[in-house]
C-alpha cells in the first residue's frame, strides 16, 4: 500500500530503541494525504456517523479532513487545560505516572454515533481513555480508526477486548 511507504521512520526517537513512525512525510505528500483521507472516507460512506472525534494532536489533522469529507462535525479531545469552555475529563495511567484528556461537555450528545480517529495506535492507553470519555457522555463509538497500527504493542487488542471495532490503514509489525 502506498501509504506505508510514505511514512518516515525515525530511529531512537524520543528515546533509545524506539522506532518513531512520523506521518509528517505522509501529510506533506498531496497524493499520500489524499489517499489516506479517501481510504477512510470510502470505508465510512453510508455509515451513520454524527461526529468525528480526533485525539490531540495528529488526530486533529486526519479527523478534521475526514469529518469535512463525510459532511459531519469534528470534535477535539485535548490534553488537560487546553479547551476554553467547560469540560469533562478522564485520567489514565501511563507507564510512569498519569495523564488526563478532556472534551467540551457540549461536544457529544446522548446516542450520537462517533468515529474516533488518531494517527497511530501503540499501547492504546490514550485511545482507551478517549473511548471511556466518549462513552461517559453517551456517545456510541462506531469504530476506532488509525493511520498506523503497531500491533506488537497491543493497543488494538486492548481496544478490541473492550468491545471496540478497530481499523488501521497500515501496520508496522516487529520493525
Amino acid at each position: 500500500m502506498p501509504i506505508k511507504s510514505r511514512i518516515r521512520t525515525v530511529p531512537n526517537y524520543p528515546k533509545q530503541g524506539v522506532m518513531f513512525r512520523d506521518i509528517t512525510t505522509l501529510l506533506k505528500d498531496p497524493i499520500g494525504f489524499r489517499i489516506t483521507i479517501n481510504e477512510f472516507v470510502n470505508r465510512f460512506i453510508g455509515v451513520k456517523i454524527d461526529r468525528v472525534v480526533g485525539i490531540e494532536a495528529r488526530g486533529f489533522i486526519i479527523g478534521a479532513a475526514l469529518a469535512c469529507q463525510l459532511g459531519v462535525g469534528f470534535v477535539p479531545i485535548r490534553k488537560k487545560g487546553k479547551l476554553p469552555a467547560e469540560t469533562r475529563s478522564h485520567d489514565y495511567k501511563l507507564e510512569y505516572g498519569t495523564d488526563c484528556i478532556e472534551i467540551h461537555i457540549d461536544a457529544i450528545s446522548q446516542g450520537e454515533h462517533i468515529l474516533l480517529v488518531d494517527d497511530l495506535i501503540a499501547t492504546g492507553g490514550t485511545a482507551e481513555a478517549a473511548v471511556k470519555l466518549i462513552e461517559s457522555m453517551g456517545g456510541k463509538i462506531i469504530e476506532c480508526c488509525f493511520v498506523i497500527d503497531l500491533p506488537d504493542l497491543g493497543g488494538s487488542l486492548r481496544l478490541k477486548k473492550h468491545g471496540q471495532k478497530v481499523f488501521s490503514l497500515c501496520k508496522f509489525e516487529g520493525d
